[in-house]
């Protein structure tokens, strides 16, 4: 275990190179960046006078011997099924994440809210502008389109952008 004197100098040198590498960032790519490195150089030191190195300390030594537990039972079969177990569970996440996002899901649709005898989202109708009425040009005639026509649309953002 770590005494505190070199629990003080470990965090108190991140600091310290931290902030140096903070400084050059502000030179180097702006304020923002410094200021951002800055208060990422300043946790190690407000770890440690807060005592939280403590904790910190405890979590990474957990990490590394649980890594150090599984390096050293790679050939054991349940390993490898709580590895398989966990990227699929990882899969899954992700798959009902896009599905979720796509709207698809197969499950009832969700009910929005009602305030007020209003759904989420609608306007109240005796606050809804009133429709527009629909104008109806003559439709164009339909003009048969080739492989030129095509590129001629590209070339044309390309000629007023001055790249063509």
């Amino acid at each position: 275990m770590l005494t505190t004197v070199t629990w003080l100098l470990l965090c108190g040198g991140a600091t310290g190179l931290g902030l140096v590498l903070s400084f050059l960032a502000w030179r180097r790519r702006g304020a923002a960046a410094g200021i951002r490195g800055t208060a990422w150089s300043l946790l190690p030191i407000a770890a440690y006078l807060t005592g939280a190195y403590v904790l910190i300390g405890g979590i990474v030594g957990s990490v590394v011997q649980f890594v150090t537990g599984l390096i050293a039972g790679i050939i054991s079969p349940l390993v490898w099924a709580g590895v398989a177990l966990a990227g699929l569970s990882a899969v899954l996440f992700v798959a009902s994440g896009v599905m979720r996002a796509r709207g698809a899901g197969g499950g009832r649709p969700r009910q929005r809210k009602v305030k007020d005898g209003v759904k989420a989202g609608e306007v109240p109708a005796a606050q809804a502008p009133a429709a527009p009425q629909p104008v109806n040009p003559a439709p164009a005639p339909a003009k048969k389109r080739t492989n030129d026509d095509d590129f001629s649309d590209i070339e044309e953002i390309l000629k007023r952008r001055g790249i063509g």
